[in-house]
């Protein structure tokens, strides 16, 4: 008896002494990591009160390590500002996120706000200034990361209010990773810079949503998601579906793009010659998306070398002629599109103009010609087309080709009912498409 209550005693003492070290582990924990290279913004002034402007602290808070960089951390809480902040060389501004959140409480009752949990950013600077100073601006292997950004003066009812960009990346090597921006006006610049990557971005941007020009060394935007999440209310919403842009490229060689997606804009994907440079856009786009929008993707201009667009799905069905592939007729470069579906009640899939090339291979047409006009899902004014090995699944004429086209190959494609191409082209050819009957 004396063995086991001495026992007793000895187990009960140990398991005392565990939580008195787990207790005093949890007092004594810092809210960031002990280390001279991670400061907090609270040891700077900063305060997670929703409240006070934060500008000032978390600018000192950036500046304090010099040339080597280091991270600053900003621990969980609503953090105001009402001025613009510049991220240094080498230096990353870290929230509490490692993947990026949703914050649609606003839209949706019972799920979660901005502000409810993790690192909150209240934007209120620069408002009714596009051209003011970008909220958050990057520079030389500096980083944005684990953050939501919130601009808490929109109204979700009303036509939206213009403001500067949330994210500017410049220098080289910038980095934008696991970030909701929730309700941007402008959301990220990612013009002026090489080697710049976007990476887990998550939110409702209402103007523009990405920007890339200039670029001179390959630039990477993966996991990019714009939707409707922070509010679908009818007058917001249908300004955004009227004059929204979710993805603008312009001058940038060989871009890397995988993964994207956006809902309700005018324009999905926006190809065009250079603002502030020469030359247009090349590169490699993966797995992209854009549902809902006027027009998925507008071409205006694109490099020699091509547009490499390949695993996509696009779809169309607002406004006044819902288009899901438009080239202009300013277009002198190549397109091309690989394993691809076009789908929802538009008036055609695809309007070509311009003196460019484009193509389409191993892909799928459905659902064009929603008022039975007898519209081509594929309508070529000019330039050259290929389409080889695709599949069309609505009862309309498949390919419509102008007289001034000046190539065309269409061939071994597969259509529901009788295959319907209409050719008024004079160097053409047309050969082993089969119907259905």
């Amino acid at each position: 008896m004396k063995k086991i209550s001495i026992l007793a005693i000895c187990c009960c003492l140990f398991l005392n002494f565990n939580r008195a070290i787990a207790n005093e582990k949890e007092v004594n924990i810092q809210p960031y990591p002990e280390s001279v290279d991670v400061v907090s913004v609270l040891d700077f002034g900063a305060k997670a009160d929703g409240i006070t402007d934060n500008t000032q602290a978390f600018q000192k808070a950036l500046d304090s390590f010099g040339a080597q960089g280091g991270t600053v951390y900003v621990p969980r809480g609503s953090y105001l500002f009402k001025g613009s902040l510049n991220i240094p060389q080498a230096v990353t501004l870290k929230g509490v996120f490692e993947s990026v959140p949703s914050h649609n409480g606003i839209r949706n009752t019972g799920l979660p706000k901005p502000g409810d949990d993790g690192t909150t950013f209240f934007i209120t600077g620069n408002k009714g200034n596009e051209n003011g100073d970008p909220f958050i601006t990057l520079n030389t292997n500096s980083t944005l990361r684990g953050i939501v950004m919130y601009w808490s003066l929109q109204d979700p009812e009303k036509i939206p209010d213009a403001y500067p960009w949330g994210i500017a990346m410049r220098g080289k090597n910038p980095a934008v990773l696991d970030i909701e921006m929730l309700n941007p006006y402008n959301g990220i610049d990612a013009s002026k810079n090489e080697r710049a990557l976007i990476r887990n971005i998550s939110g409702q941007p209402l103007r523009r949503g990405i920007y890339v020009d200039g670029i001179y060394d390959i630039g990477r935007i993966e996991n990019v998601h714009w939707n409707p999440w922070w509010s679908m209310r009818p007058v917001l919403f249908k300004w955004q579906k009227e004059n929204g842009e979710a993805f603008i490229f312009e001058r940038t060689d060989w871009h890397y793009v995988i993964n994207t997606f956006c809902f309700g804009y005018k324009v999905g994907y926006k190809f065009g010659a250079s603002s502030g440079s020469t030359g247009a856009c090349n590169g490699n786009f993966l797995g992209i998306g854009a549902d809902a929008c006027h027009t998925s993707v507008l071409v205006e201009q694109s490099a020699p070398y091509g547009l490499l667009i390949t695993n996509a799905e696009f779809v169309a069905m607002d406004g006044e002629d819902p288009t899901m592939v438009v080239v202009s007729e300013s277009n002198r470069g190549n397109v091309r599109f690989v394993n691809s579906a076009f789908w929802g009640p538009c008036n055609q899939n695809v309007k070509i103009k311009g003196t460019g090339t484009v193509g389409f291979s191993d892909c799928i047409f459905v659902q064009w010609d929603r008022n039975k006009e007898g519209r081509a899902a594929i309508q070529a004014e000019s330039g050259t087309v290929l389409v080889r090995g695709c599949d069309f699944g609505t009862l309309a004429p498949q390919v419509s080709i102008g007289e001034k086209v000046s190539r065309a190959i269409v061939s071994e494609n597969t259509v529901k009912g009788k295959v319907q191409i209409i050719n008024n082209g004079k160097n053409t050819y047309i050969q082993g498409n089969l119907g259905t009957n």
